[in-house]
């Protein structure tokens, strides 16, 4: 299949998760089964398009790392359990691993709680022709600590500072932040898996009852349940505050794993090729100097 259609059927597929002015925004709209158009009989058909999918998200990012201008920027939140890990190796099984590098942001260490929340991820910001994948992010800074504020505490932030605004100014500095990202050519893009409750349940309990699964499980994660409501408040606010055209949020549907990789690829196909991605043009000099290499491989004098 050509590229541009691809990119045709990947634009379709995405735009209706795609949130770019969250002022309007609310989760409830969202259900965390839709399957868009397709049905559960059409599994099989969606395990095909995806790996059409990663066939050209290979293509684009070859163009991405030879052209070498633009940088690509993939952050994934979710409850757990909505399938990060899950949708970021299906979804990037073909991309050279010389151009991609993954980082998953977990508890805060003392360097890192020395510096400024932004700190550890602005470090690891991908270089120009490379995708740069966080699995969670400084959104945590609006989401975990947000429901438990117990842990600002351990930010050492002079308490002067910590407002009834600290949330709202949190949301305007990341929207500042990207878009200045956008204006240095990073391009942002950010993907919200939402998972229902009950699905949720049903991973864990399989998590428990499958022993290849066990390691998976963690009990702090049934603990977070409890605070299922709050996160939910947490979540539709991040995204009404910090949704906008250079950095738009997907809100993907996550009950089925094989609706999710596809939307999620999709966004990501949709994405890179908007950045219209070419092959460097060789000048007359360059071009010259391959055939003088070409005729010297080839045992030709001149």
């Amino acid at each position: 299949m050509k590229l541009k259609r691809i990119r045709r059927k990947a634009h379709d597929f995405a735009t209706p998760y795609c949130v770019t002015d969250g002022r309007r925004f609310r989760l409830k709209d969202v259900d965390p089964g839709d399957t868009g158009r397709l049905k559960s009989e059409d599994k099989a058909r969606a395990k095909e398009a995806l790996a059409l999918g990663v066939q050209a998200l290979a293509q684009l990012q070859d163009r991405l790392y030879a052209q070498d201008r633009w940088a690509v920027l993939l952050i994934f939140q979710a409850m757990d359990a909505a399938g990060k890990d899950g949708a970021i190796k299906h979804v990037m099984s073909g991309i050279n691993p010389q151009g991609c590098d993954v980082h998953s942001f977990k508890a805060p260490s003392a360097e890192e709680l020395d510096h400024d929340y932004l700190w550890r991820c602005l470090r690891v910001l991908p270089n120009r022709g490379h995708i740069g994948i966080f699995n969670r992010s400084y959104y945590e800074e609006t989401l975990i600590v947000r429901v438990h504020p117990e842990l600002l505490a351990r930010q050492k932030i002079p308490p002067r500072l910590i407002t009834r605004t600290l949330w709202k100014d949190r949301f305007h500095d990341i929207r500042q932040f990207e878009q200045y990202l956008a204006r240095n050519g990073v391009l942002v893009r950010k993907f919200f898996l939402h998972v229902s409750k009950d699905e949720q349940k049903r991973r864990f309990l399989e998590r428990i009852e499958n022993p290849e699964k066990n390691w998976k499980f963690s009990m702090a994660d049934v603990r977070e349940r409890e605070h299922w409501a709050d996160y939910m408040r947490a979540y539709e606010d991040m995204i009404r505050h910090t949704a906008s055209p250079e950095a738009p949020w997907y809100v993907v549907p996550a009950d089925n794993k094989w609706f999710t990789r596809l939307v999620v690829a999709a966004a990501v196909i949709e994405a890179l090729a908007s950045l219209k991605l070419r092959y460097p043009e060789l000048g007359p000099e360059q071009a010259r100097e391959l055939g003088t290499a070409k005729r010297a491989l080839l045992g030709k004098k001149r």
